[in-house]
């Protein structure tokens, strides 16, 4: 039978952070399409998750680098009238610095983490729209806030996603469509091993389990979050830095140069 709360696509969905939010998913009553490049790992999560939840959960490998997947999930997402929500969690990083790290690496990172990310939006959302429901969850980083504590392509392709959300719940807030941004920190994910450091290494008390960052995502989201930010202990912290950005908006175009740069106008 259907689910009630209808489908949710996730992308990333074979380890980690996507398999988390399918599986948590499943267990708040959405049927799901997991997406992510090894099949074999897709099967057995949707087995498992079918087992445990009685949840319909369709495997559609695609590797999101790829033009002809990515353009599949797209097509999916324009067509399957059940789907009320998207994760975005496909994506990697690196924390090599920049004169180190691969120029065409940097750029397959745009790609996945920035374009694929953003035509998968594009193909969900006008849908939802014209159904006056669905919900958009974007997984940034807190290099988003904090560009210089990682690989700046990295941030930079993070610092994107937090943006873009943004601007998408100001554009869509008034018509049925929530949009969540999640900043984690450290996470102990593959990300670390991919990237040559093992997850030892970081320093003590800064990694979060997959769960409980995603347990924690998903508490805000029912709070009514915009942003998440799991490990910051006190929202005020937050609170205080976009009313101050809010504020500072409505400074930064003028006619004429700022006084301190002694150009007459």
């Amino acid at each position: 039978m259907q689910s009630l709360k209808g489908t949710a696509v996730v992308t990333g969905a074979s380890a980690g952070i996507g398999a988390t939010y399918a599986h948590r998913l499943a267990r708040r009553g959405y049927d799901l399409i997991i997406v992510a490049r090894n099949h074999e790992k897709l099967g057995a999560l949707a087995r498992q998750i079918g087992d445990e939840t009685g949840r319909q959960v369709t495997v559609l490998q695609a590797d999101l680098s790829r033009h002809e997947d990515l353009e599949r999930v797209e097509a999916l997402l324009r067509s399957d009238t059940t789907v009320t929500m998207l994760v975005n969690n496909a994506g990697f990083g690196t924390f090599a610095p920049l004169l180190q790290s691969d120029p065409q690496k940097m750029v397959d990172m745009i790609d996945l983490n920035v374009t694929a990310l953003t035509r998968l939006t594009y193909a969900a959302v006008p849908g939802m729209v014209e159904r006056g429901r669905g919900s958009i969850i974007n997984i940034s980083s807190i290099v988003s806030l904090s560009p210089e504590t990682l690989n700046g392509v990295y941030g930079g392709t993070k610092a994107f996603v937090h943006a873009f959300s943004t601007s998408l719940n100001h554009e869509l807030k008034n018509k049925g469509i929530r949009v969540q941004v999640v900043l984690p920190g450290a996470t102990a994910t593959d990300f670390w091993e991919i990237g040559g450091l093992a997850l030892e290494h970081l320093p003590a008390g800064i990694t979060m389990s997959a769960a409980d960052m995603v347990d924690a995502s998903l508490a805000g989201f029912d709070q009514g979050e915009i942003v998440t930010i799991p490990a910051l202990p006190d929202i005020e912290e937050w609170n205080r830095f976009e009313t101050a950005r809010l504020a500072m908006a409505t400074q930064l175009s003028r006619a004429h140069p700022a006084q301190r740069y002694g150009i007459g106008g």
